[in-house]
């Protein structure tokens, strides 16, 4: 992949004795191509010092999970036999580690969980519930504005009003991406000066409505009551962090978009092709990490949602997603959810084998990059949420092993939560339910 940095408007410096540009760009219609990588016209993030090259987080769940038969290893520790579905990830078996007996503590209800994957946040079929703030969220929030994108939230076959799993940290749902066209042009297409001058007004417009907004709250506050200035201090705080937001994003406004040689994508809007939206929506997740458009990208895939989907090229499944989940043990339907699970499993190595062939300085960018790949199903048939399937690759930890922890008293998701905002350089000893860390991913 061909990807040139974000920069700010400025003049390039000439490198190979004046020859050519550090990186040679083509320009028109609004698009710009850029030149492959090429060792004596290294970015200048390969270039940078181990320590200062950035981690990276992908988090993609599957709201109807997998079978876990098939998925989870009989063996433990590093020994253990590929379960039939990682079989499909073999030629990656250093290169990731599969997680038992990891759950939400009270977390339960079926599919009403979904929404609570990266927040964790209990009870949600309860009166009152109101979801926090999900993983992704909390990281951005303490890394700051590094890169364009403080996250990116996609979806496959989503049903974007009702699911996502990123939510801001009053539990306000953040919609997910499904136009891979969309997702494209906000990540590459420069506009020109008279479109970046309206991107600017329409920003700066908006911030001026906050500021009315504060204004007014301030007047009345000291009439209200301490459990209305609660409120309203919540309610302030949620303005300030917009306003943060929108001066982050008139900040990024003034500067060059990254390039790709990747042309547009076309969307597919047949819901029928799961597997192809799947592919589509991985390609421009590892597109946004390799452009460091962000360094934090969800994805939800909305098996719940897809209707009758083709399975093979000659072949539809006989009955939707969340049908075929109960399956009751009915033989065609557990053999055509095997079937769906093994594609799931290509597509992994699909990603895998791309970040790997990526390099970022002398490392993998697989090696920079944390894929979580799980759900909040552990098994649809019996709408059971513990024991979830859990899929930890790349980042640079201690692969290669099967953690298992108790099924019986599972372990907090949030345990593997908190050492992943580790990695990324978070110093942050608590999420959620947690109560510690998997120090064993570490050693």
């Amino acid at each position: 992949m061909m990807l040139v940095r974000n920069e700010e408007r400025r003049p390039r410096k000439a490198v190979l004795h004046g020859q050519i540009n550090r990186r040679r760009l083509l320009r028109g219609a609004g698009v710009t191509l850029a030149l492959p990588f090429l060792d004596s016209l290294r970015s200048v993030s390969a270039k940078q010092p181990d320590a200062e090259r950035p981690r990276r987080m992908l988090l993609i769940s599957n709201n109807l999970g997998v079978l876990p038969k098939p998925f989870f290893p009989e063996g433990t520790g590093r020994d253990y036999a590929l379960s039939p579905y990682l079989a499909d990830l073999a030629e990656f078996r250093d290169d990731f580690t599969v997680i038992s007996g990891l759950s939400h503590p009270d977390v339960d209800g079926g599919h009403s969980t979904e929404n609570c994957f990266l927040t964790a946040t209990r009870g949600p079929t309860k009166s009152g519930f109101r979801n926090t703030i999900s993983v992704d969220q909390f990281a951005a929030e303490r890394l700051g504005p590094v890169t364009r994108f403080p996250t990116l939230n996609l979806g496959v076959n989503i049903d974007k009003a009702n699911r996502s799993l990123s939510w801001t940290r009053d539990g306000v749902l953040l919609p997910a991406e499904d136009s891979a066209s969309t997702l494209f042009r906000k990540m590459f297409v420069q506009g020109d000066q008279a479109a970046v001058e309206r991107q600017l007004h329409q920003l700066d417009e908006r911030g001026s409505i906050l500021d009315t907004l504060l204004d007014d709250t301030r007047q009345f506050r000291s009439n209200l009551g301490r459990d209305d200035q609660a409120r309203l201090d919540q309610y302030l705080t949620s303005i300030r962090e917009i306003e943060e937001r929108l001066q982050t994003a008139r900040q990024w406004e003034l500067h060059t978009k990254p390039t790709t040689d990747q042309q547009p994508p076309d969307d597919i809007r047949d819901q029928k092709l799961f597997f192809e939206k799947f592919d589509l929506m991985l390609s421009m997740a590892r597109l946004a990490l390799e452009s460091d458009s962000t360094r934090i990208v969800t994805l939800m895939v909305d098996a719940f949602a897809t209707p009758v989907f083709k399975l093979h090229p000659d072949q539809n499944t006989t009955d939707g997603y969340h049908n075929l989940s109960h399956h009751g043990q009915s033989e065609s339907k557990v053999q055509q959810l095997i079937d769906a699970d093994h594609r799931q499993m290509t597509l992994l190595r699909k990603l895998f084998g791309q970040l790997a062939e990526t390099h970022e300085g002398e490392e993998r960018l697989l090696d920079r990059t944390m894929i979580l790949f799980g759900s909040n199903m552990g098994d649809a048939n019996t709408h059971d949420n513990t024991n979830l399937p859990i899929l930890l690759a790349g980042g640079g930890f201690q692969h290669g092993q099967h953690l298992a922890f108790r099924r019986d008293h599972n372990k907090p998701l949030c345990n593997l939560f908190v050492t992943m905002l580790q990695h990324l350089g978070i110093e942050e000893d608590t999420f959620g339910s947690s109560t510690g860390t998997l120090n064993e991913l570490n050693s």
